[in-house]
């Protein structure tokens, strides 16, 4: 059962402004906004990234009630002999792993004398990293984004899903073993083959090794365009990987430079009156009719740069954190919505984005925004921790 939720004074419904202090920190608001709205509790990606997001929140701040229900929601979800309930071993789809991350930390959080609860989490989090060791590869060993609707392509998507988990559960239990790390980076090296446009540094959605796909260029593979939640996964795996991968291997340095060029080729594309960034991001579509500002994806590069920036993989601190402050209030500003009742809601996220159809521009943008999507909030509750943990430190 949840704890009470203590929510704001009531308010009609209105914007928020970012230089208006909120009366709790952003990102308990909207979180604990999430737990007064029910969520979903699933084993699939968006409630996994949503309580990631719950549960950074919960640490930052040491809310009982935020890691009180993600710690319940987590544990519903697998069995006592540790079987993700509803999971199955042989259908391949990177999307499904996501979970895995919220297996981890369980699994490091619980307590030691709690040893059948936190068996559970680690047997839950073997079995999907065993899954990797039979999942189809592409010719040059990347993982398919799903079987076998997806054969042979590779999306940015899904080296968020995968890669950081395959990194961290590799950290915690097989730190040794070269041979994973490699192909870690393997992932990300493949993407940034066929996917990155050596001229503006954005990497597009992704692409079919075959070449097959009716959106796949015959000579390279590469999908058409660049879609900012494919990016904004990318920039957020990237992050979240480098910060378990051994420094002292070779792939460390060269996972740095693909995040820095990537921070780089962000900064040029950030949208010069708004601060934030387009839904198709590749010419000649910024500022055309029908693409607009997207939420999710503004979140989830501000959470790169400002993690980044902590972690030291961007020496330009300052200015780069400015590019993420600015992004970040556009975020307050535009895309949380105050209710009547005291808490707020997240608008801006565009529901999906798939390579399932002809990747064009007309297909991203006729596909409608959804309100209060995980997607987008979950990413909104990771940059609000950043964010607080850096304006924390300068007082």
């Amino acid at each position: 059962m949840l704890l009470p939720i203590v929510l704001p004074l009531l308010l009609p419904a209105t914007a928020l402004s970012s230089s208006t202090p909120p009366p709790q920190p952003y990102s308990t608001w909207l979180a604990t906004s999430f737990l007064s709205k029910s969520p979903p509790i699933d084993r699939y990606y968006v409630s996994a990234v949503l309580h990631q997001g719950l549960h950074a929140a919960g640490t930052q701040h040491n809310n009982t009630a935020l890691l009180t229900h993600v710690s319940t929601a987590l544990s519903s979800l697998v069995s006592t002999n540790g079987i993700v309930i509803g999971w199955k071993p042989t259908y391949y789809s990177l999307d499904d792993l996501r979970i895995g991350n919220n297996l981890l930390t369980a699994y490091q959080e619980t307590p030691t004398k709690t040893p059948d609860a936190n068996q559970k989490y680690k047997t839950a989090a073997d079995n999907l990293r065993r899954q990797l060791d039979s999942y189809p590869r592409t010719p040059l060993g990347g993982f398919w984004h799903r079987d076998p609707q997806y054969k042979n392509q590779m999306w940015l998507d899904g080296i968020y899903m995968a890669s950081v988990f395959y990194a961290r559960w590799t950290a915690l239990f097989d730190a040794a073993n070269g041979t994973a790390w490699g192909d870690v980076a393997l992932q990300f090296d493949l993407v940034e083959a066929h996917c990155r446009n050596g001229t503006t540094g954005l990497l597009v959605h992704g692409y079919d090794e075959s070449k097959k796909a009716v959106w796949a260029d015959r000579r390279t593979g590469a999908a058409p365009n660049v879609w900012i939640r494919a990016v904004g996964w990318y920039a957020m795996a990237l992050v979240d990987v480098l910060e378990v991968f051994p420094r002292e291997l070779p792939a460390y340095a060269k996972l740095v430079s693909y995040f820095k060029e990537l921070a780089e080729a962000l900064v040029r594309a950030q949208d010069g009156e708004s601060g934030g960034w387009w839904l198709v991001m590749n010419e000649p579509y910024p500022g055309k009719k029908g693409n607009y500002i997207e939420s999710s994806g503004t979140a989830m590069f501000a959470y790169a740069m400002l993690k980044g920036v902590r972690r030291g993989l961007l020496e330009d601190g300052e200015r780069y954190r400015a590019v993420a402050e600015r992004a970040y209030g556009l975020l307050v500003d535009r895309f949380l919505k105050r209710e009547a009742n005291g808490t707020v809601s997240w608008e801006g996220t565009v529901r999906v984005g798939s390579l399932d159809g002809d990747g064009s521009f007309e297909y991203y943008t006729s596909v409608p925004l959804s309100e209060n999507d995980g997607k987008g909030a979950g990413p909104f509750m990771f940059a609000s921790v950043e964010m607080e943990m850096w304006k924390g430190s300068k007082r």
